[in-house]
């Protein structure tokens, strides 16, 4: 069983990461006070209420993109910090695109971007509206796009499940915590019924951990021990992810990214997040020494 190396980790958080992922791994690891890291974040926010600037290192557009508000999100949720005035804000950016969102707005085509932007659909999906709905109905902010995308989401939902695992992962996230808790089991337990079947005809699932390349994990799909979609895979399937993880850190002490970045500056940023995604989810499971 692979051992990971924290304090090598920690150099490299602080030597390659970027402000964002230091501040919040400070407030995870050395008990530092969340407002530093909120203040980070705000950094990345637009007088729209969104969030743009490269949070999401991938694309440096500076206008607000529904995906770089998912990220945010997901930064508040991993705080324990949700900012309901930040929430508040980013829902009204949304509430001006519809009540279904696209990871993109236009805008991303003026600015530099990694080779899986190049020419990307920009429809409306559950890819990432139903991720940013879920954090909505876990922190209990009821603004009004809430419930207009809630209804958008039940839509896709009913029409037919996402078949890539970016997609699949968004709807677990809102089954998990969407307020029709009747409605979710339902299709929860159809889900269960056949997750083999389901989850392996997913495009990017990375079921097998020897599989090299880039893939969404169960550990994805379930970072905690107590998460709603842990009993979809096998204790020793986890265990197996887990000892992948833990064995993917480089001498540098970071964990490495298997996609094309813009260039060195998104490298570094990308890995930074990797690496404290990888250093979350292994505690997590009891796996840091």
């Amino acid at each position: 069983m692979s051992k990971p190396r924290f304090d090598d980790a920690r150099q490299f958080l602080y030597a390659e990461g970027r402000l964002l992922e230091r501040r919040i791994f400070g407030v995870l690891f050395e008990q530092a006070d969340a407002d530093g890291a909120l203040d980070a974040l705000r950094g990345y926010r637009n007088p729209d209420g969104g969030f743009g600037h490269g949070l999401e290192p991938d694309k440096r557009v500076p206008d607000s993109q529904p995906l770089d508000v998912e990220v945010a999100f997901h930064a508040m949720d991993a705080l324990g910090r949700p900012d309901r005035g930040l929430a508040w804000g980013a829902c009204q950016f949304l509430a001006g695109l519809g009540p279904g969102v696209g990871c993109l707005t236009e805008a991303y085509r003026d600015y530099p971007r990694a080779p899986h932007w190049a020419d990307f659909a920009l429809p409306p999906d559950l890819n990432p509206t139903a991720g940013i709905v879920a954090m909505l109905w876990k922190w209990g902010i009821d603004h009004p796009w809430r419930g207009a995308a809630t209804a958008f989401c039940w839509e896709q939902i009913d029409s037919a499940w996402p078949a890539d695992a970016h997609g699949f992962g968004e709807m677990l996230s809102f089954l998990a915590w969407t307020g029709d808790r009747e409605r979710a089991d339902a299709v929860a337990a159809a889900i269960r019924a056949d997750a083999g079947a389901t989850l392996g005809g997913l495009r990017m699932f990375r079921a097998d951990p020897s599989v090299p390349g880039y893939g969404v994990t169960p550990l994805h799909f379930a970072p905690t021990p107590d998460s709603a979609w842990i009993g979809l895979f096998e204790p020793s399937v986890i265990d197996a992810h887990l000892d992948d993880l833990a064995a993917a850190q480089r001498d540098d002490g970071g964990w490495p990214i298997s996609w094309e970045t813009i260039g060195p500056a998104a490298t570094s940023d990308c890995r930074g997040a990797e690496t404290l995604r990888a250093l979350r989810t292994l505690r997590s499971f009891g796996r840091l020494p």
